[in-house]
């Protein structure tokens, strides 16, 4: 029996009816991915709300990003605060904007009045916990660590004993010393270069002071000092940790690639607190044993204050993650901030002239060096410091964010537990609506107009944080920029490098903190004041 040609193109009636359905389930989930894709804030907040028991009546405002990965390339670059500052505005969303990242929820807020009620928030009191952070032992450190009692005990310990004003002031002679150190160092490096890289030195210097406060001990400048050694391998467990806990890590927002560990955080993490537990854990054992020895240990370090705590004392594993914490956190804030300030200081002669005018006054021209006792007398040297942390907050974005530890509303938005909320400081800093003429360095706008209060208070200019999460360690940490920052001004004039075409480049770099992309390089021309 002979066939019709045609019939050889025409599928059975059954045939056509599996075509039909399969093609009615691609297009299906081809729609559902879709529309999930194009729900406010991505696909994580679409997932949310199809869980979610009390759903908002008004969606966050935000972008959906790319489908299933959202705002991923935004964080995998180095300019993600400014990124997100762009498209708040653009969405006009700048009081919150909700966004995806993979499978995480984040809101973001660029304005000064839902930051403060995001950071005041008990809903917010912790932290999201990236994988690198809890492997490098920060969920037992301050920083980290869950809100509960464990956390309050840290913080009574940091207030009471730490950081107090009565301790912070007992190592101003050591700052003092560290910063004429440092001024003899970028002589000799004016010497033998005729320039200085000053990244180097301001880094160094940190270092002394936060081992001096932490473990009561401090290294020379220059190679083949006695402790070179052991001051190169902090130094290397320090950057190893601070790449860490910069790197962008899918696996924080793609829980199935956890299990690969294809960019090899979690094993660099292992090997890394095994050094740190090795370092540390070495440093604790030599206090005991001088301890038992009977050395006197009365204004000892903060090695010191943990082993002479009689209630909630921590044991030896605690104790080294707050210890490995405050070393870490406390060496490069502080250098990132002094060169992002000399760098505006060479830009702007007159400003840096009229704070050396400003020193010289206090201080007399004879051969007194500024001192802490100065400081409260130098309003426009410390207006130099708020504008340069108002253009350059070295924070803008990671170290604010919060995570929601049960279900809550910001203003009229429902937010679920889990999201992880951050504040844009950067966008709020550089507000027009805000600021009068933002991206200019101006100092004299705190002394001329309203003085803003940097401390946590006032969310238009709150570098350190607000809240229950601000950072312990502020008050210490500006006594010292402001010491040695005048330190540096009373010795050195601050010009660019003999080769124009190098100039002083701003731009920036966000890893954990705000850095300069490329090193300060200029000239540090020793004064002679008459």
């Amino acid at each position: 029996m002979s066939m019709e040609p045609n019939s050889l193109f025409i599928p059975p009636t059954g045939f056509s009816s599996v075509l039909s359905l399969e093609l009615f389930l691609c297009v299906f989930l081809f729609v559902s991915v879709f529309s999930f894709w194009l729900s406010p804030g991505g696909l994580a907040w679409a997932l949310s709300k199809s869980r979610a028991q009390h759903p908002s009546k008004t969606a966050i405002p935000g972008p959906s990003g790319l489908p299933v990965l959202g705002l991923v390339f935004a964080f995998t670059g180095s300019l993600t605060h400014r990124v997100l500052a762009k498209l708040a505005e653009t969405s006009k969303a700048k009081p919150l904007m909700a966004f995806s990242v993979g499978f995480t929820r984040f809101v973001i807020s660029s304005h000064p009045d839902t930051a403060k009620e995001l950071l005041n928030s008990s809903a917010f009191a912790d932290r999201p916990i990236k994988e690198s952070a809890y492997e490098l032992l920060f969920h037992k450190a301050m920083g980290f660590a869950p809100f509960g009692e464990y956390w309050r005990n840290l913080r009574r310990i940091s207030a009471t004993h730490l950081f107090s004003p009565k301790r912070i002031a007992s190592f101003g002679l050591f700052r003092e010393n560290i910063g004429h150190k440092m001024v003899e160092e970028m002589k000799a490096l004016m010497e033998r270069a005729g320039e200085v890289e000053v990244r180097k030195v301001l880094h160094f210097g940190s270092l002394n002071n936060v081992m001096m406060s932490v473990f009561g001990r401090s290294y020379e400048f220059g190679e083949g000092c006695e402790n070179d050694g052991e001051a190169h391998e902090l130094e290397e467990l320090v950057s190893e940790g601070y790449e860490l806990l910069g790197i962008f890590n899918w696996s924080d927002h793609f829980p199935l690639l956890g299990l690969l560990d294809l960019q090899g955080v979690r094993k660099r993490c292992k090997k890394l607190v095994a050094k740190v537990n090795v370092f540390v854990g070495k440093i604790i054992e030599e206090h005991r044993v001088k301890r038992v020895a009977g050395a006197d240990h009365e204004s000892g370090d903060f090695v010191d204050v943990l082993l002479d705590l009689e209630e909630n004392r921590l044991s030896d594993s605690d104790m080294i993650a707050v210890l490995w914490e405050m070393i870490f956190r406390g060496t490069d804030t502080v250098a990132i901030l002094l060169e992002w300030i000399l760098a505006r200081l060479v830009l702007h002669p007159d400003i840096q002239a009229k704070a050396q005018s400003e020193i010289d006054t206090v201080v007399g021209t004879g051969n007194r060096s500024v001192s802490d006792s100065d400081l409260p007398n130098l309003p426009y040297l410390h207006a130099i410091v708020k504008e340069t942390l108002r253009m350059h907050p070295p924070g803008p974005l990671l170290s604010w964010a919060r995570l929601a530890i049960h279900d809550t509303h910001l203003g009229h938005h429902f937010i679920p537990a889990g999201t992880t909320a951050m504040v844009n400081m950067f966008a709020i800093t550089h507000d027009e609506k805000i600021w009068s003429d933002p991206n200019e360095f101006k100092p004299e706008r705190f002394i001329v107009n309203e003085d803003v209060p940097i401390m946590g208070s006032d969310l238009r200019l709150a570098p350190f944080g607000s809240g229950r999460r601000t950072c312990p360690g502020k008050a210490m940490g500006l006594a010292t920029v402001e010491l040695w920052l005048a330190q540096l001004l009373q010795s050195f004039k601050w010009v660019p490098c003999d080769d124009q075409s190098a100039g002083v480049d701003l731009s920036e770099t966000l890893k954990l903190s705000l850095e300069m992309k490329h090193s300060l390089v200029c000239k540090a021309v020793t004064r002679v004041v008459i």
